[in-house]
């Protein structure tokens, strides 16, 4: 349970520098853990989720995602295509302008 002071804390902090590190910094000050602090800033409506980047620092997309952009540029069920290196898939992705 938290407070109405932790409470206050926790929007007042967070919403100045929405990040890891406030987490952590929260998470020590009132001895709870980081979990039990993101569920309640989730529940405040506040909580900011970090946006995962792949190494080239591009938005991740699945293999799946690619064939179905490929099926759909060629407006073709391409069956089996999803075992393709991703690569691959990524090119001919840039190749047809999906």
């Amino acid at each position: 349970m938290y407070t109405e002071e932790e409470t206050e804390l926790l929007r007042t902090r967070y919403s100045a520098h929405p990040c890891p590190e406030t987490v952590e910094e929260l998470a020590e000050c009132l001895s709870k853990s980081k979990k039990s602090i993101i569920g309640k800033l989730s529940r405040l409506g506040i909580y900011q989720r970090i946006q995962y980047k792949t190494k080239t620092g591009e938005d991740p997309v699945t293999k799946a995602e690619l064939v179905h952009r490929i099926s759909l540029a060629l407006k073709a069920d391409l069956p089996g295509l999803e075992k393709a290196p991703k690569a691959t898939l990524k090119t001919l992705c840039s190749n047809l302008s999906v």
